[in-house]
Protein backbone atom coordinates (compact mmCIF):
# COMPACT_ATOMS: atom_id res chain seq x y z
CA UNK A 1 0.00 0.00 0.00
CA UNK A 2 0.87 3.69 -0.47
CA UNK A 3 1.11 4.20 3.46
CA UNK A 4 3.44 0.75 3.98
CA UNK A 5 5.20 2.60 1.42
CA UNK A 6 5.89 5.75 2.47
CA UNK A 7 7.09 4.31 5.72
CA UNK A 8 9.82 2.33 4.19
CA UNK A 9 11.11 5.11 2.07
CA UNK A 10 15.19 5.28 2.80
CA UNK A 11 16.33 7.95 5.06
CA UNK A 12 19.85 7.39 5.24
CA UNK A 13 22.53 4.68 3.97
CA UNK A 14 24.87 2.90 5.45
CA UNK A 15 28.55 2.38 3.89
CA UNK A 16 30.21 -1.30 3.97
CA UNK A 17 33.92 0.43 4.41
CA UNK A 18 36.78 -1.12 3.69
CA UNK A 19 37.41 -3.72 6.03
CA UNK A 20 35.13 -5.61 8.81
CA UNK A 21 38.30 -6.40 10.33
CA UNK A 22 38.64 -4.03 13.93
CA UNK A 23 42.60 -4.56 13.67
CA UNK A 24 42.96 -3.83 10.06
CA UNK A 25 40.71 -0.84 10.42
CA UNK A 26 42.92 0.51 13.47
CA UNK A 27 45.63 0.65 10.41
CA UNK A 28 43.85 2.30 7.81
CA UNK A 29 42.57 4.89 10.46
CA UNK A 30 46.66 5.55 10.42
CA UNK A 31 47.38 4.95 7.18
CA UNK A 32 44.52 7.68 5.07
CA UNK A 33 44.73 10.00 8.53
CA UNK A 34 48.30 10.77 7.66
CA UNK A 35 47.63 10.18 3.74
CA UNK A 36 45.02 12.89 4.23
CA UNK A 37 47.56 14.86 6.68
CA UNK A 38 49.55 15.24 3.68
CA UNK A 39 47.10 15.54 0.74
CA UNK A 40 46.25 19.55 3.00
CA UNK A 41 49.81 20.09 3.22
CA UNK A 42 51.33 19.14 0.16
CA UNK A 43 47.89 20.65 -1.65
CA UNK A 44 48.22 24.18 0.27
CA UNK A 45 51.85 24.12 -0.11
CA UNK A 46 51.50 24.44 -3.61
CA UNK A 47 48.82 27.22 -3.54
CA UNK A 48 50.76 29.27 -1.47
CA UNK A 49 53.97 29.21 -2.98
CA UNK A 50 52.53 29.49 -6.31
CA UNK A 51 50.48 32.86 -4.85
CA UNK A 52 53.65 34.36 -2.77
CA UNK A 53 56.09 34.04 -5.23
CA UNK A 54 56.27 36.51 -8.05
CA UNK A 55 58.42 34.15 -10.73
CA UNK A 56 55.34 31.88 -10.75
CA UNK A 57 52.74 34.15 -12.00
CA UNK A 58 52.50 32.55 -15.07
CA UNK A 59 49.37 30.67 -16.75
CA UNK A 60 51.03 26.91 -16.29
CA UNK A 61 51.46 28.08 -12.43
CA UNK A 62 48.33 29.78 -12.31
CA UNK A 63 46.36 26.82 -13.37
CA UNK A 64 49.01 24.33 -10.81
CA UNK A 65 47.05 25.97 -8.10
CA UNK A 66 43.56 25.57 -9.26
CA UNK A 67 44.39 21.97 -9.62
CA UNK A 68 46.05 21.64 -6.34
CA UNK A 69 42.54 23.36 -4.96
CA UNK A 70 40.58 20.88 -6.66
CA UNK A 71 42.71 17.99 -5.37
CA UNK A 72 42.17 19.10 -1.73
CA UNK A 73 38.71 20.07 -2.66
CA UNK A 74 37.71 16.63 -4.07
CA UNK A 75 39.85 14.57 -1.10
CA UNK A 76 38.03 16.58 1.52
CA UNK A 77 34.78 15.11 0.46
CA UNK A 78 35.46 12.13 1.23
CA UNK A 79 38.69 10.99 3.01
CA UNK A 80 37.04 12.74 6.62
CA UNK A 81 34.21 10.66 6.67
CA UNK A 82 35.91 7.69 5.85
CA UNK A 83 38.54 8.06 8.25
CA UNK A 84 36.09 8.80 11.20
CA UNK A 85 33.78 5.73 10.15
CA UNK A 86 37.11 3.24 11.12
CA UNK A 87 35.82 3.78 14.37
CA UNK A 88 31.89 3.65 13.83
CA UNK A 89 30.62 0.21 14.44
CA UNK A 90 27.62 1.74 11.48
CA UNK A 91 29.12 3.65 8.94
CA UNK A 92 26.22 5.93 8.29
CA UNK A 93 25.10 8.63 6.26
CA UNK A 94 21.80 10.54 5.83
CA UNK A 95 19.93 11.05 2.22
CA UNK A 96 20.69 14.61 1.93
CA UNK A 97 24.15 14.05 2.87
CA UNK A 98 24.64 10.95 0.44
CA UNK A 99 23.49 13.28 -2.19
CA UNK A 100 25.68 16.20 -1.52
CA UNK A 101 28.84 13.34 -1.46
CA UNK A 102 27.63 12.56 -5.08
CA UNK A 103 27.31 16.13 -6.24
CA UNK A 104 30.61 17.33 -4.75
CA UNK A 105 32.52 14.34 -6.05
CA UNK A 106 31.17 14.96 -9.44
CA UNK A 107 31.93 18.83 -9.31
CA UNK A 108 35.74 18.71 -8.47
CA UNK A 109 35.91 15.65 -10.88
CA UNK A 110 34.29 17.78 -13.88
CA UNK A 111 36.31 20.77 -12.75
CA UNK A 112 39.62 18.89 -12.50
CA UNK A 113 38.79 17.40 -16.04
CA UNK A 114 38.35 20.98 -17.47
CA UNK A 115 41.89 21.81 -15.42
CA UNK A 116 44.32 19.13 -16.93
CA UNK A 117 42.60 19.80 -20.17
CA UNK A 118 43.56 23.15 -19.84
CA UNK A 119 47.17 22.31 -19.02
CA UNK A 120 47.70 20.35 -21.32
CA UNK A 121 46.52 23.53 -23.92
CA UNK A 122 49.31 25.62 -22.25
CA UNK A 123 51.77 23.12 -22.91
CA UNK A 124 50.81 22.82 -26.34
CA UNK A 125 50.55 26.69 -26.89
CA UNK A 126 53.86 26.96 -25.17
CA UNK A 127 55.49 24.28 -26.99
CA UNK A 128 54.08 24.70 -30.29
CA UNK A 129 52.81 28.29 -30.77
CA UNK A 130 55.53 29.72 -28.63
CA UNK A 131 55.62 33.76 -30.48
CA UNK A 132 52.14 33.60 -29.48
CA UNK A 133 51.92 32.27 -26.13
CA UNK A 134 51.52 35.51 -23.82
CA UNK A 135 48.80 36.57 -26.64
CA UNK A 136 47.56 33.33 -26.14
CA UNK A 137 47.03 32.75 -22.57
CA UNK A 138 46.75 35.97 -20.83
CA UNK A 139 45.33 37.04 -17.75
CA UNK A 140 42.03 37.07 -19.01
CA UNK A 141 42.16 33.54 -20.73
CA UNK A 142 43.24 32.08 -17.02
CA UNK A 143 40.22 33.62 -15.55
CA UNK A 144 38.26 32.26 -17.86
CA UNK A 145 39.38 28.68 -17.98
CA UNK A 146 38.98 28.63 -14.17
CA UNK A 147 36.06 30.04 -14.21
CA UNK A 148 34.73 27.75 -17.11
CA UNK A 149 36.16 24.56 -15.15
CA UNK A 150 34.22 25.51 -12.23
CA UNK A 151 31.17 26.21 -14.17
CA UNK A 152 31.34 22.69 -15.76
CA UNK A 153 32.01 21.12 -12.92
CA UNK A 154 28.91 22.46 -11.40
CA UNK A 155 26.77 21.34 -14.53
CA UNK A 156 28.03 18.08 -14.75
CA UNK A 157 27.42 17.37 -10.86
CA UNK A 158 23.71 19.03 -11.21
CA UNK A 159 23.39 16.73 -14.08
CA UNK A 160 24.57 13.49 -12.29
CA UNK A 161 22.35 14.55 -9.43
CA UNK A 162 19.11 14.81 -11.31
CA UNK A 163 19.52 11.13 -11.86
CA UNK A 164 19.86 10.35 -8.30
CA UNK A 165 17.10 12.88 -6.41
CA UNK A 166 13.91 11.50 -7.22
CA UNK A 167 14.87 7.92 -7.50
CA UNK A 168 12.36 5.60 -5.36
CA UNK A 169 14.77 4.26 -2.18
CA UNK A 170 12.58 1.86 -0.27
CA UNK A 171 14.95 -1.44 0.39
CA UNK A 172 18.22 -2.10 0.80
CA UNK A 173 19.93 1.29 1.84
CA UNK A 174 24.01 -0.59 2.22
CA UNK A 175 26.42 1.06 0.02
CA UNK A 176 29.32 -1.06 -0.76
CA UNK A 177 32.32 1.91 -0.88
CA UNK A 178 32.89 4.38 1.77
CA UNK A 179 31.42 7.26 0.42
CA UNK A 180 28.39 7.86 -1.88
CA UNK A 181 28.63 7.71 -5.76
CA UNK A 182 26.38 7.60 -8.43
CA UNK A 183 27.22 4.38 -10.17
CA UNK A 184 26.71 2.53 -6.69
CA UNK A 185 23.50 4.51 -5.55
CA UNK A 186 21.50 4.04 -8.28
CA UNK A 187 21.71 -0.14 -7.77
CA UNK A 188 20.02 0.16 -4.43
CA UNK A 189 16.82 1.76 -5.96
CA UNK A 190 13.11 -0.02 -6.21
CA UNK A 191 13.05 0.46 -9.98
CA UNK A 192 15.13 -0.65 -13.13
CA UNK A 193 18.43 1.04 -13.19
CA UNK A 194 19.34 -0.84 -16.80
CA UNK A 195 18.44 2.61 -18.42
CA UNK A 196 20.05 5.13 -15.46
CA UNK A 197 23.40 2.73 -15.78
CA UNK A 198 23.54 3.49 -19.47
CA UNK A 199 22.98 7.31 -18.81
CA UNK A 200 25.48 7.14 -16.40
CA UNK A 201 27.98 5.37 -18.73
CA UNK A 202 26.74 8.16 -21.67
CA UNK A 203 27.35 11.15 -19.00
CA UNK A 204 30.43 10.56 -17.21
CA UNK A 205 31.68 7.37 -19.21
CA UNK A 206 32.04 9.28 -22.23
CA UNK A 207 33.05 12.48 -21.13
CA UNK A 208 35.65 10.90 -19.27
CA UNK A 209 36.64 8.52 -22.20
CA UNK A 210 36.93 11.14 -24.98
CA UNK A 211 38.56 14.42 -22.58
CA UNK A 212 41.17 11.33 -21.97
CA UNK A 213 41.45 10.42 -26.02
CA UNK A 214 41.91 13.82 -26.51
CA UNK A 215 44.65 14.89 -24.11
CA UNK A 216 46.89 11.62 -24.73
CA UNK A 217 46.49 13.00 -28.49
CA UNK A 218 47.33 16.72 -27.72
CA UNK A 219 50.15 15.71 -25.36
CA UNK A 220 51.53 13.17 -28.48
CA UNK A 221 51.26 16.02 -30.87
CA UNK A 222 53.88 18.15 -27.87
CA UNK A 223 56.12 15.30 -27.69
CA UNK A 224 56.67 14.97 -31.75
CA UNK A 225 57.46 18.80 -31.38
CA UNK A 226 59.94 18.36 -28.71
CA UNK A 227 61.35 15.48 -30.67
CA UNK A 228 62.09 17.87 -33.81
CA UNK A 229 64.13 20.39 -30.94
CA UNK A 230 67.73 20.52 -29.86
CA UNK A 231 68.41 18.21 -26.93
CA UNK A 232 69.40 21.29 -24.32
CA UNK A 233 66.28 23.23 -25.35
CA UNK A 234 63.52 20.43 -24.99
CA UNK A 235 64.81 18.71 -21.74
CA UNK A 236 62.79 21.19 -19.41
CA UNK A 237 60.02 21.11 -21.71
CA UNK A 238 59.88 16.97 -21.60
CA UNK A 239 60.19 16.74 -17.66
CA UNK A 240 57.76 19.23 -17.07
CA UNK A 241 55.09 17.10 -19.77
CA UNK A 242 56.10 13.79 -18.36
CA UNK A 243 55.02 15.21 -14.98
CA UNK A 244 51.58 16.62 -16.93
CA UNK A 245 50.89 13.27 -18.76
CA UNK A 246 51.55 11.30 -14.90
CA UNK A 247 49.01 13.11 -13.49
CA UNK A 248 46.43 12.81 -16.40
CA UNK A 249 46.83 8.58 -16.55
CA UNK A 250 46.37 8.89 -12.30
CA UNK A 251 43.40 10.90 -12.79
CA UNK A 252 41.81 8.82 -15.51
CA UNK A 253 42.64 5.75 -15.26
CA UNK A 254 40.41 5.26 -12.33
CA UNK A 255 37.84 7.12 -13.85
CA UNK A 256 37.66 5.51 -16.80
CA UNK A 257 36.77 1.99 -14.76
CA UNK A 258 34.94 3.73 -12.35
CA UNK A 259 32.52 5.36 -14.88
CA UNK A 260 32.93 3.56 -18.60
CA UNK A 261 33.72 0.49 -17.58
CA UNK A 262 30.67 -1.57 -18.25
CA UNK A 263 31.86 -5.04 -16.10
CA UNK A 264 32.45 -3.50 -13.04
CA UNK A 265 34.44 -5.77 -10.14
CA UNK A 266 33.35 -4.64 -6.66
CA UNK A 267 37.17 -5.41 -5.51
CA UNK A 268 38.74 -3.45 -8.05
CA UNK A 269 36.18 -0.63 -8.09
CA UNK A 270 36.41 -0.21 -4.36
CA UNK A 271 40.41 0.18 -4.72
CA UNK A 272 40.11 2.74 -7.44
CA UNK A 273 37.55 4.73 -5.98
CA UNK A 274 40.41 4.70 -2.80
CA UNK A 275 43.01 5.61 -5.36
CA UNK A 276 40.98 8.34 -6.97
CA UNK A 277 39.73 10.32 -4.28
CA UNK A 278 43.02 9.95 -1.80
CA UNK A 279 46.26 8.58 -3.53
CA UNK A 280 45.78 11.07 -6.98
CA UNK A 281 45.47 14.36 -4.84
CA UNK A 282 48.40 13.30 -2.59
CA UNK A 283 50.57 11.83 -5.73
CA UNK A 284 49.86 15.43 -7.80
CA UNK A 285 51.81 17.81 -5.78
CA UNK A 286 54.15 15.16 -5.05
CA UNK A 287 54.90 14.59 -8.99
CA UNK A 288 54.92 18.20 -9.88
CA UNK A 289 57.37 19.09 -7.14
CA UNK A 290 59.68 16.68 -7.21
CA UNK A 291 60.08 16.95 -11.55
CA UNK A 292 60.18 20.85 -11.11
CA UNK A 293 62.99 22.73 -10.95
CA UNK A 294 61.19 26.15 -10.48
CA UNK A 295 58.40 24.66 -7.74
CA UNK A 296 61.52 23.44 -6.31
CA UNK A 297 63.34 26.70 -5.90
CA UNK A 298 60.59 28.80 -5.11
CA UNK A 299 59.95 26.58 -2.04
CA UNK A 300 63.01 27.08 -0.42
CA UNK A 301 62.96 30.76 -1.20
CA UNK A 302 59.37 30.64 0.53
CA UNK A 303 61.33 28.50 3.70
CA UNK A 304 64.03 30.79 3.92
CA UNK A 305 61.78 33.82 4.17
CA UNK A 306 59.93 32.12 6.70
CA UNK A 307 62.91 31.52 9.27
CA UNK A 308 64.30 35.10 8.56
CA UNK A 309 60.93 36.34 9.71
CA UNK A 310 61.07 34.39 12.79
CA UNK A 311 64.16 35.06 13.42
CA UNK A 312 63.39 38.81 12.83
CA UNK A 313 60.34 38.73 15.57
Amino acid sequence: SVSEANHSVVTEFVFLGLSNSQELQIFLFLFFFVFYIAIVFGNLLIVVTVASDSRLHSPMYFLLANLSLIDLSLSSATAPKMIADFFSTRKVISFKGCLAQIFLVHFFGGSELVILMAMAFDRYTAICKPLRYTTIMCRHMCAGIVAAAWGIGFLHSVSQLAFAVNLPFCGPNEVDSFYCDLPRVIKLACTDTYRLDVMVIANSGVLTVCSFVLLITSYTIILMTIQRRPSDRSSKALSTLTAHITVVLLFFGPCIFIYAWPFPVKSLDKFLAVFYSVVTPLLNPIIYTLRNEDMKRAMRRLEKWNVNSGIKS
